[in-house]
């Protein structure tokens, strides 16, 4: 997304007054600094605060409920960035081949996909880092430069995966964002298809620091054995 769109995104919402990250009311954004787009944003709070869950869920419907934005956004394209990203990593070719083999058969599946809820705008990235509270202890949505057109079961998938896959959400909390949004996507027949693509995405995005930093290379290998195997993801460290 342009960073003229995310502003974009920040007026709709907060024409909308939907609780989401503010721009600074001053001249029109973004700034050009020596050919650098520069944007300025309302602070929230000295730390970060994370909402709950049922907050979350709460916060999600409201916005998927939103009248469309009165401007284009791109569609989601959960591979476009894949293949470059494994291109370039410092990884063993094995490893590569075998995420990249992943994703062409994934590619395959996402096609064949039929969707419960309708389609419309997303935020894109949609998790617990994602809505913190403000110094009220108000929550708001952050990160906006996400936001695409495509199937709601997407923003649904990362809190579904960090109570079901990686643990990080306890079943009680599951169950208040489940409450908070109306739909459990785990009940949707093609949630392992979304549920495989996000663990690729997240093992990809990871796999970029292998050749800097020791700790993510190990832990894209341990990911990998877990892909192959098919065993737990409750081992894998969040980064």
């Amino acid at each position: 997304m342009s960073v003229r769109q995310e502003v974009a995104v920040a007026e709709w919402l907060a024409a909308e007054r939907y609780p989401a990250a503010r721009l600074v009311a001053t001249a029109d954004q973004p700034v050009v600094v020596q050919g650098h787009p520069v944007t300025f944003w309302e602070g929230l709070s000295s730390g970060d605060i994370y909402a709950s869950t049922g907050e979350m869920g709460a916060l999600l419907r409201r916005l998927h409920d939103l009248e469309p934005p009165p401007f284009s956004l791109r569609p989601l394209e959960p591979f476009d960035k894949v293949a470059q990203r494994l291109r370039r990593a410092a990884i063993p070719d094995t490893t590569r081949a075998f995420l990249q083999s992943m994703a062409d058969d994934l590619v395959a599946e996402y096609s064949r996909l039929r969707f419960a809820l309708p389609l419309g705008h997303l935020h894109g990235d949609f998790n617990v880092g994602n809505v913190l509270r403000d110094g009220g202890g108000r929550p708001k949505v952050i990160d906006l430069d996400g936001f695409v057109t495509g199937p709601r079961e997407w923003d649904l998938m990362q809190t579904a995966m960090y109570y079901d896959s990686f643990g990080w959400h306890t079943e009680a909390e599951y169950a208040d964002f489940v409450a908070g949004y109306g739909f459990d996507v785990r009940g949707w027949p093609g949630y392992t298809v979304l549920r495989s693509i996000r663990e690729l995405l997240m093992v990809a995005w990871l796999s970029q620091n292998a050749g800097t930093d020791p700790r993510a290379a190990e832990e894209v290998e341990k990911r990998v054995q877990s892909l192959r195997s098919g065993g737990s993801r409750r081992d894998w460290a969040p980064f």
